[in-house]
């Protein structure tokens, strides 16, 4: 089974949200996503996702020290400062490392525009990787 990743600074949004996408779009992946400095689910989050019928109150944030972070075959950061301390860790060569620049979400209009970023992004992924 194919692993992806999705890493943020926090695990409260852009992380989350590309979490609850891609279980959405393709149920065949092992989807993850972690932090490097975990503060929980931001409501806002949620309710984009709800917005388009996806329910991630389930999901928590984590800390990628805690996952198995070496077995991801892609790893996708959504933030500069993760970005910048994932190239710090020995990723193994069969991960593929990504970088997808999001813009913090602060407003609810924010969060559902990188909500609809994430898909679109998402989608070209799938199709690139022929995962759809």
């Amino acid at each position: 089974m194919v692993t992806v990743l999705f890493i943020c600074t926090g695990n409260a949004a852009r992380s989350q949200m590309a979490e609850g996408l891609l279980k959405n779009m393709n149920s065949s992946l092992n989807v993850l996503s972690a932090g490097t400095k975990p503060e929980g689910l931001n409501p806002k989050a949620t309710i984009a996702m709800k917005k388009m019928g996806i329910d991630i109150s389930n999901q928590h944030s984590k800390n990628i020290a805690d996952l198995n972070w070496k077995e991801a075959d892609y790893a996708i950061t959504l933030c500069g400062s993760a970005n910048e301390t994932c190239v710090s860790m020995h990723w193994p060569e069969t991960c593929k490392k990504l970088h997808w620049p999001i813009e913090d979400p602060i407003t609810q209009d924010n969060f559902e525009f990188a909500r609809d970023d994430i898909r679109a992004r998402l989608t070209d992924f799938l199709e690139k990787e022929n995962m759809l």
